[in-house]
């Protein structure tokens, strides 16, 4: 960076080009420190110039140093109006956006705010973590524009009605909406926008009729992701079908309500359906949003074509996408790429990223490694752990049955952070309990709840009394249950069946015939050639089901050859041995591995994803099958995922 010229103008109309051409702030303060050597004492007009250059352009680069721009702002002759502006706007935008307030009050007495400076200072006051802080300085603001004459300003008042509908105070944000001399298209949005957060969509759709001509683009927006957030797809799609104007915020509010909502296929085919519009690019929400699709769904093809689309298209693989990178693969059954992804991330790691990574090894049955990473995040101390840290923390030693570290994160661990338990800690406990048959310990822990215990953590319990086959405190637990579902009757039968007590399974099925409840089928799927295939128990309806019952034929004759005996009491109802054989041999998962058997190449690996946990049957069989056609198997069932190979299963046996 050459700066050496003899003449004093044209030394300062170089150094004001160089300035401007700077993209690091390493080449600011080479320019600085040359500036502070070569100028007079006192400073001259020139210096202060250069200083004035230096200290927009670094307030314009990618990243900002804000502690090396107050040390500018602090050197200034005569700073200006201008110049508060610049750093409160670049605080605004920065991990810490409160410090703007900070900033501007202890400069307030000095220079006289403009509109800009309250626009910039309700920007800050809108991306602050603290609601409550944020609505009493937004208060204070409101007051003090108003003894200066500038509430009349429209862009003001919209940052206002934002802020105030950001905070829970749509009332107050409709007030000021009526007061307004004028409006314009962001008002409306605004106003439209804090009534679809409220939800209030009846509100919002009122206003938006009163719009002039169609309404914004903006404004459309927010009635779609309000229709999208209350789950009524089909007005979210006939409203989608009739915006004049879609851009990406309104393809990724429909791509985001099918995912919210459980469907991920239709989320993936609207996203097919988005690649296929001109000069629209999809943004880092719409990708992060279809992992998440690919994740439910367990569609490992789809979700490694995705990254290669982030790859290819050069978005930067930052700690928001990489965290939905890693809880991809987790949930896709491929851990060990969420690993190398986790890692590539290096320090762009965020709680997020650590928190995807322990989570997607504890239900992939790894619990020490998930354990161990979370060993050394508490030991490089960036980041705190939260309540979802300890979610998958407390659901590794489960799976691991690590009893003693489990007991110690929960009642010192969490104390030590500042983590107050959720139901989501106390059913990860009751399950680890329950799981290694401390049954009464977990009952006691029910009862020490400090939040009223929800129908998760007694189905923790339930479940390790069908596993125990502990008919009395089972029955306890039914007792306690406000509410039911198919699966908690059906437990409660498992219980009575595994007792032989067939009176109590009849009498609980005929319970569930008198509440109308219906028992939740059971349905796998598997994927190959980027389609899924589903199936649900005895399923006929593939149009390959002849082949799939003879490869399961084939397998039951087989499985007989390495001694299998099929765990009848699986079956709730009190019937013949050899029909109870008859029913688990077509188990939904059984059907989707007979079509994997049958369509992908000899030693390839299939994964099959269950919306139930996997019967001790299925594992059973899964097992020998491992071991008999040389397969890996992955199954993703609602706890966790078993990785069969070799006639042996990742969770040990226990899950």
């Amino acid at each position: 960076m050459a700066l050496h010229t003899h003449h004093p103008h044209k030394l300062k109309k170089h150094i004001l080009s160089l300035i401007r051409a700077c993209t690091c702030i390493n080449h600011l303060q080479q320019i600085h420190a040359h500036a502070i050597i070569t100028s007079p004492s006192p400073p001259s007009s020139s210096y202060h110039a250069i200083i004035t250059t230096i200290l927009t352009g670094l307030l314009h680069l990618p990243t900002t140093s804000i502690h090396y721009a107050k040390l500018l702002f602090n050197h200034l002759y005569n700073p200006s109006i201008y110049h508060l502006n610049s750093i409160i706007r670049a605080m605004a935008h920065s991990p810490s956006p409160c410090n703007a307030i900070t900033f501007f009050t202890s400069h307030m007495h000095t220079h006289r705010p403009n509109h800009y400076t309250f626009q910039f200072l309700l920007k800050a006051l809108s991306l602050s973590s603290s609601l409550s802080l944020s609505l009493s300085v937004g208060f204070q603001l409101h007051s003090f524009a108003y003894k200066l004459g500038m509430v009349s300003y429209t862009f003001f008042n919209n940052g206002l009605i934002h802020l105030y509908s950001l905070c829970g105070h749509v009332f107050i944000a409709r007030q000021l909406f009526n007061e307004m001399g004028q409006r314009d298209e962001v008002s409306y949005s605004s106003m439209i926008n804090g009534y679809v957060k409220s939800g209030e969509l009846g509100s919002a759709l009122d206003l938006f009729k009163d719009m002039p001509e169609l309404g914004s683009p903006s404004a459309w927006t927010a009635i779609l992701v309000g229709y999208s957030d209350n789950g009524d797809l089909g007005s979210a799609r006939k409203f989608f079908d009739e915006m004049p104007e879609k851009d990406v915020v309104a393809w990724n509010a429909m791509v985001s309500g099918y995912t919210q909502n459980g469907l991920y296929a239709e989320a993936i085919f609207f996203f097919r359906e988005m690649q296929k519009v001109q000069n629209l690019k999809p943004n880092a929400t719409t990708m992060a949003t279809i992992l998440s699709a690919c994740a439910g769904l367990g569609a490992l093809d789809t979700g490694k074509w995705t990254h290669a689309y982030i790859e290819r298209k050069g978005m930067k693989l930052d700690a928001f996408l990489g965290s939905a990178l890693v809880d991809m693969y987790s949930k896709c059954g491929e851990v060990e790429l969420g690993l190398q992804v986790f890692t590539g991330l290096k320090q762009r790691k965020n709680l997020c990223a650590w928190n995807a990574m322990i989570n997607g090894l504890a239900i992939h049955g790894r619990a020490a490694q998930a354990l161990e990473f979370f060993k050394q995040l508490r030991k490089e101390g960036i980041e705190k752990p939260d309540q979802i840290t300890f979610i998958g923390v407390l659901s590794a030693c489960s799976h691991g049955g690590f009893i003693d570290q489990g007991r110690a994160h929960f009642y010192n661990t969490m104390k030590i952070y500042g983590v107050k338990p959720i139901v989501e800690h106390y059913a990860c406990m009751v399950d680890l309990l329950g799981r290694s048959g401390f049954l009464d310990e977990a009952e006691e822990v029910i009862r020490n709840m400090v939040i009223k215990p929800d129908i998760v953590v007694w189905r923790a319990l339930l479940g390790g009394c069908r596993l125990y086959k502990n008919v009395q405190i089972g029955e306890r637990v039914i007792a306690h249950m406000e509410a039911h579902s198919s699966g908690d009757y059906v437990l409660l039968s498992n219980i009575y069946a595994s007792a032989g007590r067939w009176v109590d399974v009849s009498r609980v099925r005929k319970m569930m015939q008198e509440s109308g409840i219906k028992k939740v089928p059971g349905w796998s799927s598997i994927e190959f050639g980027n389609v899924i295939h589903e199936f649900v128990s005895g399923d006929k309806t593939h149009p390959r089901y002849g082949e799939i019952y003879e490869k399961l034929d084939e397998l039951k004759r087989k499985l007989k050859k390495e001694g299998y005996l099929a765990e009848t009491g699986m079956v709730l109802y009190d019937i013949e041995e050899e029909e109870k054989e008859e029913a688990l041999g077509h188990h939904s998962e059984k059907l989707a591995i007979g079509l994997g058997l049958i369509s992908t190449p000899p030693g390839s690996t299939l994964r099959i994803v269950k919306n139930l946990r996997v019967c001790s049957d299925c594992h059973s069989v899964t097992k020998l099958i491992s071991l008999i056609y040389g397969r890996e198997i992955v199954v993703r069932d609602r706890i966790r995922f078993h990785h069969f190979n070799y006639g042996t299963c990742s969770c040990k046996d226990y899950w």
